[in-house]
């Protein structure tokens, strides 16, 4: 079994099960929402949504030319297609501008069904982190706790829900939150691992019925951001098209069993949902696949209160 794989097939390219053209993972009649959509993985994750047909593929970023661009080629690949793209200058560290995108959604009488945080903070890189200025190491925070916050706040009210609708929330996360060291990538690991540990209570709070929450590792990409920092002869980069797949995948009902969990897009999802083993332990263990402190078991509340 590969390192750090729950199964023995490890991925490094996409699969029949998470193929977004099988009919049990049909977007068709969703609105999909893409945070920092306009290029890398986000823009991929777009492609793979549109595969599957979903009525309207939105993308945010903070780029006006970037975003017409991804939108002009996604409306060439799929012409003749269901699916309509929309294109929003958004940047989700401001507020403001959260609530303008969420605003203009609503003025145009569309209900998201779907929601993919893709946007983050990835950098600065450094070795020290205590040489970093607060500002720099507050701008993840901002972005990848705060901007993620809030978008997850206005997808879950938004006005046009109706009582009982489910949702889906798709948190692309990373490795790095449970990677120890990773000191390189420290504002952004940790900064990402808080909002996994945050984003797993809120799906205590929220039954999958609700809000099905699944955050996910897409793997080493070799990404425009990437590109300015990393050789592309230094790894063994995954497929673009893996992580793209496994968002429509994770977005469907077929994922429900993992809500509020945090996995690989590289682990097989037949194999993983054979293992009996595995699924003894989603259902015994509430911190299973789950952002905590290593090495301790878990009390109950009551347990704990009765100490």
């Amino acid at each position: 079994m590969p390192l750090n794989s729950l199964t023995s097939t490890y991925h490094r390219d996409t699969y029949p099960t998470i193929s977004p053209t099988r009919p049990s993972l049909s977007q068709a009649g969703k609105a999909v929402l893409i945070t920092g959509g306009g290029s890398g993985i986000g823009f991929e994750i777009a492609r793979s949504f549109a595969k599957a047909n979903a009525s309207k593929v939105i993308i945010i970023g903070r780029r006006s030319a970037v975003l017409d661009d991804a939108t002009e080629k996604l409306r060439e690949e799929f012409k003749g297609s269901p699916t309509e793209f929309i294109a929003r200058q958004g940047d989700i560290g401001d507020d403001a501008s959260i609530t303008s995108v969420w605003d203009f959604l609503h003025s145009q009488s569309i209900l998201v069904h779907v929601l993919v945080l893709n946007a983050a903070s990835l950098f600065p890189m450094g070795p020290d982190t205590l040489k970093m200025d607060k500002r720099e190491l507050m701008e993840s925070f901002d972005i990848n706790v705060g901007g993620n916050f809030s978008m997850t706040v206005k997808f879950v009210n938004q006005p046009l829900r109706s009582t009982g609708q489910q949702l889906k929330l798709v948190n692309i996360s990373t490795a790095g939150i449970h990677m120890n060291p990773a000191s390189s990538q420290n504002p952004y690991s940790t900064s990402k691992a808080a909002f996994a540990a945050l984003i797993g209570r809120i799906a205590d709070e929220h039954p999958v019925e609700d809000v099905q929450i699944i955050s996910f590792h897409p793997g080493v990409l070799y990404s425009e951001s990437g590109a300015k920092y990393f050789d592309k002869d230094a790894w063994k980069w995954d497929a673009m098209e893996l992580p793209a797949d496994y968002a429509v995948w994770a977005a469907s009902p077929e994922a429900s069993w993992l809500h509020g969990r945090f996995v690989w897009a590289h682990w097989d999802v037949d194999e993983l949902k054979a293992d009996k083993g595995i699924l003894k332990r989603l259902e015994q263990e509430t911190g299973f696949l789950r952002v905590a402190v290593q090495g301790l078991i878990e009390p109950s509340l009551e347990e704990f209160m009765n100490k």
